[in-house]
């Protein structure tokens, strides 16, 4: 009986012996190399039926020698078990790359080590017994064919196309492998070859340059679900004839999954190539399709990677370009953004921001700050609004303009703002209680997009008064314009409900997002807010003075008060008494601030304040 053997490559022979000892109870011839190179000498001597090599080694190291033994074709279906002290992730997941079948913690457990080296055993037995009988099988149907050849010509023929036919099916189906059933296009795969052989020809040294362009259509989802997949998917077909019009017959066009195609553009003489090609697709993209009876504008993002010469791996292209894409789509879409080392950086800094985002909000390192607003005819105090605020255990305070966005890429906004809310109402009621001149404030939360999508919003706002003891009227809720125009109808409704419970309804940021004057009127909402970017230019600007006069003269005509936000100045607080607004906040009248500053500076004392702002005579009488 010829028992397995098992090749042990250690540069400590105290492992070999500790191995030995493990496995001594077991049929199994066991051999040892003392380092990598010994290790792939022994090879044609041992014959090993098992490799168990360790990562951390002089000379060559386990990863390295994995790659030669798996580079070398008669001993690729040895099964290679690497033996790491290394536990992370990142580290085992680089040793299965590198080609191992399997890996083993140190120090070795023994039930572990004996289980892993019976389940690769088997594993090897199973694949030498398929291949001699792949064999067998091989020389049976010579033998077949032999003796068919040998007794008529003509079964010969019959050979010979079912031969044909057998390739021409193993052809199909290499092509259905590499190609997207739907566009007919390269799919990801069939690209990854041709990138990976384009990373090796800039190896080798050759005078060669090519260039990645990431592809992503703006509005695909609006049409999908809109007009249904039938015509999504012609739309896709359509898309992809466009895209193969700009490109050589050495190039490559893939469709990567969903409405993203990348393409390949091969031996350029220039960078400039590629970007001029994304420009010509972008410039193309103003023009609408026509498909049956609808017309669609279909606008792109583009990222593109024309500095190739560093990359070694096909995927880590395919990720930067994806990267410079999201850049594209982020700076307003149908854009293109050539890929450059600091969004690389700037992605590895949003994923440890969105890790670091995750513990705050386990371990509550958030504060409310509240913002005063102010009657800026009266000089007198009406609420305040609720703002985030992160302290970052190390990193100290963390700008919401920083943080904000990645909480509502990645869902978290929610439970901020839920936090948020308990938080401020819990903190008006105590208010209120505590300081006569609190009984008729208001405090002001902004809602998310993602707040107006949760079907338990009502149920929660309910519950946010229950348990707070705030009355519903002591409550506004902040809406931007822009997260009007996503789902009107049903926006409306909800906005509806929620005033029913006599809840305030402001539109924040009103000016800065999509013209919703079509479907003002229809609004229940009390307060429109005038986003600071115009009041901060006021003086400066005849246009934006405009445009804040235009907003609050539509508040009034509607019935709706106006809030001026960001005031910094006094001449900007009279230009907009004269104008009638009646309510501003910004920096003029407080900072955001903690709740115990709030109370310091503005309830404790709250008869004895001085007048916080100027109002001109002339509008006060």
């Amino acid at each position: 009986m010829i028992l397995p053997s098992i090749l042990i490559v250690d540069d400590e022979p105290n492992n070999f012996d500790v191995v030995e000892a493990l496995l001594g109870d077991h049929n199994y011839e066991l051999n040892y190399a003392a380092n990598g190179e010994d290790a792939i000498a022994s090879l044609d001597v041992y014959h090993p039926d098992l490799i168990l090599l360790d990562v951390m080694m002089p000379g060559l190291d386990g990863v390295q020698v994995c790659q030669k033994i798996k580079a070398m074709e008669q001993w690729q279906a040895v099964p290679i078990i690497m033996v790491t002290a290394v536990s992370t992730k990142e580290d085992l997941s680089y040793c299965l790359q590198t080609g191992a079948d399997d890996f083993i913690s140190k120090p070795i457990n023994a039930l572990e080590l004996r289980a892993r080296v019976g389940s690769m055993l088997r594993i090897k037995r199973q694949y030498d017994a398929l291949q001699t009988a792949l064999k067998r099988q091989e020389a049976l149907e010579a033998e077949r064919i032999e003796l068919l050849q040998s007794r008529n010509i003509k079964l010969e023929q019959k050979i010979e196309d079912r031969t044909l036919a057998l390739k021409q099916t193993a052809e199909q189906m290499r092509y259905n492998a590499l190609h997207d059933p739907l566009t007919h296009l390269a799919n990801r795969t069939l690209m990854m070859e041709r990138i990976t052989a384009a990373i090796e020809r800039v190896q080798r040294g050759e005078l060669y340059r090519y260039a990645i362009l990431f592809i992503d259509l703006d509005r695909f989802k609006v049409i999908n679900d809109s007009l249904g997949h039938l015509v999504g998917d012609r739309l896709l077909m359509i898309i992809a004839q466009q895209l193969k019009a700009y490109l050589r017959a050495e190039d490559t066009i893939a469709r990567f999954g969903g409405d993203e195609f990348v393409i390949l553009l091969d031996d350029i003489n220039s960078p400039q190539n590629a970007i001029q090609i994304a420009e010509r697709i972008l410039a193309d993209c103003q023009t609408p399709l026509m498909l049956d009876d609808y017309q669609l504008f279909i606008g792109m993002s583009i990222g593109v990677v024309v500095d190739t010469a560093h990359y070694t791996d096909a995927s880590e292209l395919i990720r930067d370009a994806d990267l410079a894409m999201y850049r594209a789509k982020a700076k307003g879409k149908n854009l293109h953004q050539v890929f450059d080392a600091q969004m690389h950086i700037q992605a590895l800094h949003r994923l440890t921001l969105e890790s670091d985002l995750r513990k705050a909000i386990e371990r509550e390192e958030f504060q409310v700050y509240y913002q005063p607003i102010m009657d800026i005819f009266k000089n007198q105090l009406v609420g305040f609004e609720a703002l985030i605020r992160w302290v970052h255990p190390t990193r100290g305070f963390v700008s919401p303009g920083e943080f904000v966005p990645v909480a509502e890429e990645t869902g978290l906004v929610s439970a901020i703002d839920r936090w948020v809310s308990h938080t401020a109402c819990w903190q008006l009621a105590q208010w209120q209680a505590k300081f006569p001149c609190c009984k008729d404030l208001k405090i002001s939360l902004n809602l998310s997009a993602q707040d107006l999508q949760n079907p338990h919003l009502l149920k929660e706002i309910d519950e946010l008064a229950q348990r707070s003891g705030l009355s519903y009227r002591h409550i506004a809720l902040e809406i931007t314009e822009s997260m009007l125009i996503e789902d009107v109808g049903n926006t409306i409704n909800l906005l509806t409900e929620l005033k029913a419970r006599n809840l305030q309804i402001s539109i924040d940021d009103f000016g800065t997002g999509y013209s919703s004057l079509n479907y003002l009127h229809r609004l229940p909402a009390d307060t429109l807010k005038i986003d600071q970017t115009f009041v901060s230019q006021m003086c400066n600007d005849h246009r934006n003075h405009q445009v804040v006069n235009t907003i609050i003269t539509l508040g009034q005509q509607l019935e709706m008060t106006v809030v001026a936000e960001g005031v910094e100045t006094v001449e900007q607080l009279q230009q907009l008494q004269q104008l009638g607004c009646q309510f501003a906040q910004g920096y003029l009248f407080a900072r955001p601030m903690p709740a115990a500053e709030i109370e310091t500076h503005f309830l404790r004392h709250a008869a004895e304040l001085q007048p916080l702002v100027f109002v001109s005579s002339a509008v006060a009488d």
